[in-house]
């Protein structure tokens, strides 16, 4: 391209600026009007990522106290041997709902909250591509976390361990709801945390600004998408681990009970599958927040780029090939045991590269010993000497010597504390003037600093020795004599040094922080986007992007982002609306409307959070009732959506760029939302594959389906199969009338569509049943039924799409170019055939092919 050709690309390095001239005086009120805050009772309805941001890394630091609380009571017990403070029953609530919260509740939400706040800004977009989603999910998290709480104080709180092993688990041993407020409790927060993963991955590939390529991304924004990536195909497994629980435990279904064809190992496999992956989940963001405040402090860009983006990615594949690292001492075979040793060793290779370029970014400037930096140097500290312990418990013979001893307490805290707690520490401090425009006080920063530095090394260092000496851990006490008070005594001391640590951080925010939209400026003289100056729209415009620390290259960028001579100074369809660009070079697309404060996310939230809580105490018909709530809240979400009203035609944001203010198909936001959850619900389903591959391995070949089952004929699935292909070929014929824009008939054949789908489920079922098999005699039976039970929830979420629909189309809001929702399903409806064809083979055919039918 010429010279002369490439200003007349807005996008080029030389072109003029999209907006040279002022902009019209009532732009910029226009767009404050748009993008106003609620007042009073009505910030509850506020789905604005900077506020949401704010209030969820909150919430998600009040659920660290509340466990650390829990933690402190632990270490109360365990100051003297013998003692009788707590008793066994509380003591196994404690650890169990301290677990559980610092791990699903606080550990993940945290990072998801920092990714709410930082992002869209990071990004040099005006929000998150779905903020009622984003809002849906921090409402559904905070109700449930505290009701999860609180159960402490009631004697019904999950009393299983963190992990709910079965059979401890099952309701022989396990009679009360205490597990059923992990499985139900824990089940739909998990849900939660995959909405906000959903709208991170959208985010990140669609929403940054003009020329921000993939290679110019901050390295907190690869973080962020390996994160919400992680999430997408780690989380089902524990789902699908946790639904086959509460079946047993419901219906008597026995997948974890050896007596009838199930295996507990089971569980351990589809936990620790989620399990480990959590590890690298909860610290690969923490890391990203490390490269990218170093560099701030030395004041050079990070060295070695691209060898730490890779490192992030290679981390997070090699992270899904470790889960047997927890099952050492499960009986499994020597060749597992090898190549899972070798795959614990690799991960820490990644790793290494990520920590040596932190002390090279360093080596090459002047480094500025501000609080941030001092939790960065704690966190490299405290997080390279629980590395080395992880080599150590990688080594086969010596895990077995120290597996459930206190040497795996600390080895697991040493990660967990020092490579996400003080990073997060770092984070708070570094981002605070960022939201509230004032730094928050370098005195008390640093009296927190060294109180938790203290703290954690004198209550987990012990920890190692008392563990070789022999203690095991989810003990409530220990005989004297052992050699164990000493380091138990430092441990209980140490606990308490580090909360006065955190008391100094929570003080120094309630004295320090006030949430305001106005911003500090760039107060550490940053080089990324989340420090241009920010309003409730995020950036006054988005600019474009020629280099990773745009604000370092062009020291005058925040005045002309303010001033509105780049991309969308205002509000072209007088909604909320923000710049989609191509997923790779960042390349403008359309305008997309996005969603403004309303009240049917929180509805549907606290409908969703009170159906699962309720089925926890068998209240079927509150739960009901909170279900249909939540329900109707979410198609009156769904339903308002994003729509633009009549298709306006193609406008102007900057620079003569023209661009549409709605799209559908493979352009639209939702199209890769919807691809996003096809992936989730991929994952789940693999993990029923793997259930039924998993107990016909254990029961062998000739048990599998166990002797005396009768299998129907091929003839009936080969039915079901047919049908379930007819309703495809019905939903690709309506996508052909649709675009002759016959919406009437459109709707007519969805609906048939739908009717011959779920035939073809009714059919197989019917097969099934008449055959004689059942649920609760084998796992066999237990594991055909979990097929059709997925199947046909499937089958229900069809239903309620064709409905919907149908609809929207005899309501006019459907038509050959307004068509995105249709688009959407027909993408769903797509991964269902295959997902039923699937099944139909893992019921009829397998057990014929590789079992002893």
């Amino acid at each position: 391209m010429s010279p002369q050709e490439d200003r007349h690309d807005p996008l080029s390095p030389s072109a003029p600026l999209p907006n040279p001239a002022p902009r019209p005086p009532g732009e910029l009120e226009e767009l404050e009007r748009v993008w106003v805050r609620p007042k009073g009772w009505r910030m509850l309805s506020m789905v604005n990522n900077n506020w949401i941001g704010t209030i969820y890394i909150g919430m998600s630091l009040l659920i660290f106290v509340l466990a650390g609380s829990l933690a402190l009571l632990m270490r109360a017990q365990l100051i003297v041997p013998n003692n009788d403070l707590i008793g066994y029953d509380l003591y196994n609530q404690l650890f169990t709902t301290h677990g559980t919260m610092m791990m699903f509740l606080f550990a993940v939400p945290v990072v998801e909250a920092f990714a709410v706040y930082l992002l869209p800004a990071l990004l040099g977009a005006r929000d998150l591509p779905f903020p009622r989603l984003g809002a849906f999910a921090f409402w559904a998290y905070a109700v449930g976390s505290l009701a999860f709480f609180s159960s402490i104080f009631f004697g019904i709180a999950p009393d299983g361990g963190w992990f709910i092993y079965p059979p401890l688990t099952s309701t022989r041993y396990s009679p009360g709801v205490n597990i059923d407020m992990w499985l139900l409790g824990i089940g739909f927060i998990e849900i939660s945390a995959i909405a906000g993963a959903i709208e991170i991955i959208v985010g990140v590939f669609r929403t940054r600004a003009p020329g921000m390529t993939l290679a110019r991304m901050p390295v907190l924004v690869w973080a962020f998408l390996v994160f919400a990536v992680m999430i997408v195909f780690a989380f089902p497994a524990v789902i699908w681990a946790t639904i086959l629980l509460e079946l047993e435990r419901a219906f008597d279904w026995p997948f974890y009970i050896v007596d009838r064809g199930g295996d507990p190992l089971l569980w351990q496999h589809l936990f620790w599958f989620f399990g480990h992956p959590e590890v690298y989940i909860i610290f690969l963001p923490a890391a990203g927040m490390v490269s990218m405040i170093i560099p701030t402090m030395v004041g050079k860009p990070l060295v070695g780029y691209g060898l730490v983006v890779v490192a992030l990615v290679a981390t997070g594949f090699l992270s899904f090939g470790l889960w047997v690292h927890h099952m050492y001492a499960t009986g499994i075979p020597n060749l597992s045991l090898a190549f899972f040793s070798g795959a614990s060793f690799a991960v820490s290779v990644p790793t290494g590269i990520q920590v040596f370029a932190w002390i090279a970014t360093i080596a090459t400037g002047k480094m500025r010993l501000e609080v941030p930096m001092l939790f960065i140097l704690g966190f490299l500290f405290i997080f390279v000497l629980g590395g080395l312990t992880g080599v150590m418990v990688a080594i086969v013979p010596f895990d077995w010597q120290v597996h459930d001893t206190y040497f795996i307490v600390a080895h697991l805290h040493y990660v967990l504390i020092g490579g996400m707690v003080f990073p997060v520490f770092a984070g708070i401090y570094y981002w605070a003037p960022n939201a509230s425009g004032k730094k928050m006080s370098h005195r008390l920063g640093c009296w927190a600093f060294w109180l938790l530095f203290i703290g954690i090394n004198l209550t987990f260092f012990p920890m190692h020795i008392s563990g070789l000496i022999g203690m095991p851990r989810r003990v409530y006490t220990y005989p004297e004599g052992m050699g164990l008070e000493l380091w138990n005594l430092l441990s209980t001391i140490g606990a308490v040094v580090a909360a006065a640590g955190v008391a100094v951080v929570l003080f120094d925010l309630a004295r320090n922080f006030r949430m305001g939209m106005s911003g500090g400026g760039n107060i550490w003289g940053a080089g990324t986007l989340e420090w241009l100056p920010q309003g409730n729209y995020a950036a006054r415009s988005i600019p474009r992007i020629h280099s990773r620390e745009p604000l370092w290259d062009d020291p005058d960028l925040a005045d002309k982002v303010k001033e509105g001579r780049y991309f969308l100074p205002g509000s072209l369809t007088g909604r909320r609306e923000t710049l989609v660009t191509s997923p790779t070079h960042a390349i403008p697309q359309f305008v997309a409307v996005i969603g403004s404060p309303g009240w049917a996310h929180l509805i549907a939230a606290l409908g969703t959070a009170g159906f699962f809580l309720s089925l926890t105490f068998k209240l079927v018909w509150v739960a009901g009732a909170f279900g249909v709530v939540g329900f109707i809240a979410m198609l009156r979400w769904v339903w308002t959506g994003t729509d633009v009203g009549p298709l306006r035609p193609p406008a102007d944001i900057g620079g003569g760029l023209r661009l549409p203010v709605y799209a559908s198909g493979r352009d639209s936001l939702g199209w890769w939302a919807m691809l996003t959850l096809v992936l989730v619900d991929s994952a789940a389903f693999a993990s029923l594959i793997f259930t039924h591959a998993f107990l016909w391995l254990v029961n062998g070949p000739a048990g599998w389906p166990p002797p005396g089952t009768s299998l129907p004929g091929l003839a009936w699935p080969l039915g079901a199969g047919l049908l379930v292909l007819a309703g495809a070929g019905l939903i690709w014929l309506s996508d052909r009338v649709l675009r002759q824009g016959r919406r009437r008939a459109m709707a007519l054949l969805v609906l048939a569509a739908l009717v011959v789908h779920l035939g073809g489920l009714v059919v197989d079922f019917g097969a099934i049943w008449a055959a004689g098999i059942r649920p609760t005699w084998h796992a066999f039976g237990a594991s055909v039924f979990a097929n059709l039970f997925w199947q046909g929830f499937h089958g229900a979420v069809l239903l309620i799409m064709a409905i919907y629909l149908a609809a929207r189309s005899f309501a006019g809001r459907l038509d050959p170019v307004w068509r995105a929702s249709f688009d959407n399903v027909r993408l769903f409806w797509s991964y269902c055939v295959v997902q039923a064809l699937v099944g139909l083979a893992l019921t009829h055919l397998f057990p014929r092919l590789a079992g002893g039918a």
